[in-house]
């Protein structure tokens, strides 16, 4: 059997995309947390840190279509992804220097640092397979790629427990930068093996100038965000001028996406007969992953929530001694308040000189509280520590995933990319069932839920994502024509960014379901809908695949 061969550069993008994902990831498991501590972070509700997240996790991917013109241009490939990530190395640390203004930068920097680093990384070493050589193993390396992805996901999590629970929040964003510098220094390691692939697009004739491609789409968007964020609408509990939802900001998000999506009708009509069936292809898939992006991004919102207050987090007495001094798991006190609701000292909000419970706190529906002594302190696992059971199913279901799709290759039975990701938001929408399942076992959050429903939820959606996230990005890398590559990039990294905002719009709710059963099952009809949609486009979609391959 012929040896499969992958680009020598492979080795040292994995790597790099591994610590870039590594910060990344770190920052984001402890990001809605910081925003609602009390003692040590900014003390938002929920509803306030789910918005935020949501907007910051939006913007994240929504620059991507911004560095991906600038790069496919004017910069090249390689100077983005190095600027980008040292911005975004910077803007971790200051993300940990306790002040409004010091977060606010923080998170500029890395929302224009993974502007310019991330959908170049993935258009390169798209790149690098567009020869003979490598173009068959093109979907082999997006996964291997995506698994590196997940290893830095996974042992961030490991790494922020200890450094939270050892030094605080400021050296856990530290550590997210200094990952971030490492990436940097691995790509920069292996610079000579790039090059095949760091070729900008020559402009066709008649093409209009870069710049005034960009101009189209961000002086507008601009526009539209200031004109979403003050016009005034219907009063409202929480705001008194919103427009659309509760939220301004997220006002201002929905304003600044109409003209983006101007813009891409815009590419598509005028795009060559020849191109135009399969960019339209390419930008309704990206409509249709929107509601996949909007369930699996509540990993920092809802599902943080579901760990931190609903999850019996107990580490095992055999090794929690062992835990708690690696600095691995942390403790809890359990107390009596005057009302009998057992809570925390950090689950309190500070209303003038008297405190109030602002969350369910750890010991309030614990059922073994008659076991326990006032002072008593538990051995638990930090909360951000649940993030890492997704990369883990990731990096386990990956090598199956891609034997059993190589294996279907072989037979010339593979299905085609349409019906992967067609499978895949059918799956994403069977994990909401587990989480349904979970709420309705924990009695509705009233006795602790089992870890193992997280295990469970996140190995079923894992699936899900195997199919469709990879699956996506080398789609547009294979079908997108040549000058439109890095542009069509952008537009999946924005359908991104748009089911990004809509987990913070989504996640924002939660409180407002004592049913939490009802709310994962708002989650599933979110997804079969969409899945629904995609089966009715599926034989449009398989003809144009079908056309593009012979």
């Amino acid at each position: 059997m012929k040896q499969r061969k992958h680009p020598k550069a492979l080795p040292y993008l994995f790597l790099t995309e591994m610590w870039e994902r590594f910060g990344y990831y770190l920052m984001i498991g402890i990001f809605t947390f910081y925003l609602k501590d009390v003692n040590h972070g900014f003390e938002m509700t929920e509803a306030e840190s789910a918005s935020l997240y949501g907007t910051f996790i939006a913007l994240v991917f929504f620059t991507p279509f911004i560095g991906g013109l600038l790069a496919d241009r004017l910069l090249g490939y390689r100077l983005p992804i190095i600027l980008g990530g040292l911005m975004m190395g910077v803007g971790y640390c200051m993300m940990g220097v306790h002040s409004f203004t010091m977060l606010y930068t923080g998170m500029v920097l890395v929302i224009a640092g993974n502007g310019l680093f991330k959908p170049n990384i993935s258009t390169l070493l798209g790149n690098l397979y567009n020869t003979d050589e490598y173009r068959g193993q093109k979907d082999e390396g997006y996964n291997i790629f995506y698994m590196g992805i997940n290893v830095g996901a996974f042992v961030c999590n490991i790494v922020s427990a200890f450094l939270m629970n050892k030094y605080g929040y400021s050296m856990a964003f530290a550590g997210a930068g200094i990952g971030m510098f490492i990436g940097v220094a691995v790509f920069l390691t292996g610079n000579k093996h790039y090059k095949s692939g760091d070729v900008k697009k020559v402009a066709t004739p008649g093409e209009k100038p870069w710049w005034i491609d960009l101009s189209i789409v961000v002086v507008p968007a601009v526009l539209f965000a200031v004109i979403g964020y003050f016009i005034n609408g219907v009063p409202s509990e929480t705001n008194e001028h919103s427009f659309l939802v509760k939220d301004d900001v997220t006002d201002a998000f929905l304003f600044a996406c109409i003209p983006v999506i101007f813009f891409f009708g815009y590419v598509l009509f005028t795009s060559p007969k020849n191109e135009r069936r399969v960019v339209s292809a390419i930008l309704v898939v990206c409509l249709a992953v929107i509601p996949f992006w909007a369930i699996f991004k509540q990993n920092g919102t809802v599902l943080n929530t579901w760990a931190d207050n609903y999850t019996n987090r107990d580490v095992p007495k055999s090794i929690s001694k062992g835990l708690k001094g690696m600095y691995l798991a942390g403790t809890v006190k359990y107390e009596k308040s005057k009302d009998s609701i057992q809570v925390l000292d950090n689950q309190f909000r500070k209303v003038g000189n008297e405190k109030t419970i602002q969350y369910p706190s750890y010991f309030k529906n614990y059922q073994k509280t008659d076991k326990l002594k006032p002072g008593q302190e538990l051995v638990v696992f930090n909360s951000n520590i649940f993030q890492s059971v997704n990369p883990f199913w990731v990096i386990v279901l990956t090598p199956l995933i891609v034997g059993i799709f190589r294996f279907l290759r072989l037979r010339k039975m593979e299905p085609s990319i349409p019906v992967k990701m067609t499978l895949g938001l059918f799956i994403t929408g069977l994990s909401c069932l587990v989480m349904v399942a979970a709420a309705n076992a924990s009695m509705n959050g009233e006795i602790k839920s089992s870890l193992w429903w997280f295990f469970g939820a996140y190995g079923v959606i894992t699936i899900g994502e195997l199919c469709l996230s990879p699956i996506g990005l080398s789609m547009v890398s294979k079908l997108a024509p040549a000058r439109l590559t890095a542009l069509l990039m952008g537009a999946w990294f924005i359908s991104t960014s748009i089911g990004n905002k809509l987990s913070g719009v989504i996640a924002s709710l939660w409180d407002q379901y004592d049913d939490k059963s009802s709310f994962f099952m708002l989650n599933f009809y979110l997804m079969m809908g969409a899945t629904l949609i995609l089966i009715v486009l599926l034989p449009w979609l398989l003809k144009i695949f079908r056309e593009q391959n012979k």
